[in-house]
């Protein structure tokens, strides 16, 4: 997309949190409305059964796939998700029972109880589903406390929560959890904000479980617009609405694997954030920033963007990747090779983050080279998406582009990143084997889901032929039921973001 004119608004930048009375706004018509009403009575008479009561008000943030930027929103650089029409609704009211009660419409997931003290440190050590709605209610007083906005006594809260958004699906189930918590504690503190805020500080609520969350997830979630996917830029956040193509939709599929991006923090996902910070000390050390200061203040690859980039020009280049071919070496580097260059132990410069802490007590080596690479290219990736979208090309060579985007992202993130696994790897072959014009892991990987880009005539026939060649054979070992499938595999437009209902 070609820089915006001035006077342009870039989506929800002062918008507040929409309060609305009825379902179509949110939901279209036809049977995805039909399906949402169900869902939402359902929900009413769940939450009278356990509590005695109607909610005062419900709250609802969707899920998302995330296009293309994969693994460098905590980089500072700009990713191109969309919201999809999978959702989390939260049903809410106060209560005068001292506690936080948060209950689920499915009984698998068992009532959790939390004392009404936004104080109090999360437990994430013992993990529990409920620890998100927490994540939401510490952050609502965290902010409100840095406005000087008084909110009085902690209030005692009853919650029934209800979610499509499949778990561990790197559809960002938990964003969506986190948001819909915010946005309903709002609702019934009579509190509301602008979005892009709310988007902001949201990833930080997040970041109480334990995940180094670099804001995407949540951003998409709250400042979505139905049939646009979103650029969403970082520091300060915003979003920019990105047009797709006619004639190419988007079929999400979920390998089956569960990405459980909370418990395995400190050897997956904190375990890159901790890599791609070492890969920029280091990088600034080589391009001639003082030791102590590239130590305490560089933090991630795009503090050191510029630096590349002009080390880059005396090569004729003007790829930060360059800097990285250059500059560091493709073996795995050890601690004591990276205490030798930061002269500091990496205990020393990570000292304020616990859960880098645990990442450097279980990594055994730093593969900053390849981190570095990724995360690089993947940021490049995002601008030529966005710009074959704003070109002069017709729709059909429009969606070939984004398709080898797609496919080169999928590359990257298997090899460089090494956040796949072998069922992604499976089932991403499977959609190119079966005409996907481009196919890749999206969210944090390590299981959940493949977003693949299709034509539209041939969608029908891409997830019958997805059935048979990946998913008969794990209904045939009782992996999921028939039944189920529609959870795991279907076709999304771009759906709209965060909004409280009173209904």
């Amino acid at each position: 997309m070609a820089q915006l004119p001035s006077g342009s608004v870039v989506s929800g930048e002062a918008e507040l949190v929409p309060t609305l009375s009825s379902l179509e706004p949110v939901y279209g018509e036809g049977s995805q409305l039909d399906e949402a009403r169900l869902r939402f009575a359902r929900l009413g008479d769940r939450f009278q059964a356990v509590y005695g009561a109607r909610p005062a008000l419900f709250a609802r943030s969707p899920g998302r796939v995330n296009l293309i930027g994969e693994h460098i929103d905590y980089e500072g650089y700009s990713v191109l998700p969309m919201a999809i029409r999978q959702d989390m609704i939260v049903a809410i009211r106060k209560s005068d029972s001292g506690q936080v009660r948060v209950s689920n419409v499915d009984d698998k997931y068992p009532v959790c109880v939390y004392p009404a003290d936004p104080d109090k440190e999360i437990d994430i050590k013992n993990h529990k589903w409920g620890h998100y709605f927490m994540c939401g209610y510490k952050g609502v007083y965290e902010y409100c406390r840095s406005k000087g906005i008084d909110l009085g006594k902690p209030v005692a809260l009853d919650v029934v929560v209800d979610g499509t958004v499949p778990q561990g699906s790197g559809l960002s189930s938990s964003a969506a959890f986190v948001c819909s918590a915010t946005i309903a504690i709002m609702g019934v503190l009579e509190k509301n904000f602008p979005k892009k805020e709310v988007a902001q500080f949201t990833c930080l609520s997040e970041r109480h479980i334990g995940t180094q969350s670099g804001g995407m997830d949540q951003a998409i979630s709250i400042m979505a617009k139905p049939g646009f996917a979103e650029l969403i830029d970082f520091n300060p956040i915003h979003a920019t609405d990105v047009q797709l193509p006619r004639g190419g939709t988007f079929v999400i599929a979920h390998c089956l694997a569960e990405s459980k991006k909370a418990e395995t923090a400190a050897t997956n996902y904190n375990n890159r954030v901790v890599e791609c910070r070492l890969a920029a000390i280091v990088l600034a050390i080589k391009l001639g920033m003082d030791t102590k200061k590239a130590v305490s203040s560089v933090t991630t690859l795009s503090d050191v963007e510029g630096l590349c980039v002009s080390f880059a020009g005396k090569e004729g280049s003007s790829d930060p990747g360059v800097a990285v071919k250059k500059l560091l070496h493709e073996e795995p580097y050890t601690a004591e090779e990276i205490e030798k260059i930061t002269g500091e132990s990496l205990t020393s410069v990570f000292k304020s983050s616990q859960t880098s802490l645990d990442v450097i007590k279980a990594a055994k080596h730093y593969k900053l080279f390849q981190r570095a690479s990724h995360v690089y290219s993947e940021a490049w990736r995002v601008y030529a998406f966005r710009d074959t979208v704003s070109s002069k090309l017709s729709d059909e060579d429009k969606l070939k582009k984004l398709g080898d985007l797609m496919n080169e992202s999928h590359y990257s993130c298997s090899v460089l990143y090494e956040c796949s696994c072998p069922e992604l790897e499976e089932l991403v072959k499977v959609c190119r084997d079966h005409g996907a014009l481009g196919a890749r892991l999206t969210g944090a990987g390590w299981g959940g889901c493949a977003v693949a880009l299709v034509k539209e005539p041939i969608v029908p026939q891409f997830i019958l032929n997805l059935k048979e060649k990946y998913y008969k054979s794990r209904i045939d070992r009782g992996v999921i039921q028939q039944s189920d499938l529609g959870l795991y595999v279907f076709a999304s437009k771009p759906s709209s973001g965060a909004a409280i209902l009173k209904l």
